[in-house]
């Protein structure tokens, strides 16, 4: 048992560490100008061992994406057990984009340019987790119109787009001026902002 869990724990170890240097080399190049063998030489491993982890390029980097995803339905699937309400969980989205952005900002820039800005890029499977992600948080926003804490006379769906927009629009003029964040004061105030001038348009009138 030891060490079954020793080798999953080596094979976590040597994925991070191509998943980390797939992210550099995708970033630098673009996703269809990277290679395996740029990968493997940015990871300091052969050739061959990026293979035994991963079939293709798409299947590494459909497994990078998956990890961002995973992390996001994560702390979306928290709110099944909390029950927050619909600013503390557009706050959590802004959040996470934002921590990941100043922990992993390779990782960010490519969801970006490489997901969120390019069609090209966007497989069903791809496209499947994008429509989980919005269905979810239209639905938030079906619940918030029915306990009237946003206004109701616009459609969950276009309240989503309005608020993904937003998100999306910042962080991709940081990605590409490759501007850093500067701490957690810096983001707390990203994140008022957005909030702020996104509920103040969507609240009920009279509120």
């Amino acid at each position: 048992m030891q060490q079954s869990s020793q080798a999953h724990e080596n094979r976590k170890d040597k994925q991070a560490v191509i998943f980390g240097a797939a992210c550099r080399v995708i970033r630098e190049k673009g996703y269809h100008q990277a290679r395996i063998t740029d990968i493997a030489q940015e990871a300091g491993i052969s050739y061959g061992l990026v293979y035994h982890y991963f079939k293709s390029k798409a299947d590494l980097f459909d497994a990078i994406l998956e990890e961002w995803w995973t992390g996001l339905f994560a702390m979306m699937d928290e709110w099944d057990r909390t029950t927050p309400g619909i600013e503390e969980k557009l706050g959590a989205i802004v959040r996470y984009f934002l921590d990941e952005y100043e922990r992993r900002p390779d990782l960010v820039h490519i969801f970006i340019t490489e997901i969120s800005r390019s069609s090209a890029n966007l497989t069903p499977t791809r496209v499947k987790w994008i429509k989980l992600f919005m269905d979810r948080i239209e639905s938030s926003f079906a619940d918030a119109q029915r306990e009237k804490i946003v206004r109701s006379d616009i459609k969950p769906r276009y309240l989503t787009h309005i608020f993904l927009g937003a998100i999306e629009s910042f962080i991709s003029a940081m990605v590409l001026e490759n501007q850093p964040l500067r701490g957690r004061s810096q983001k707390q105030r990203i994140s008022g902002g957005l909030l702020e001038v996104f509920f103040n348009g969507a609240r009920p009138t009279g509120h």
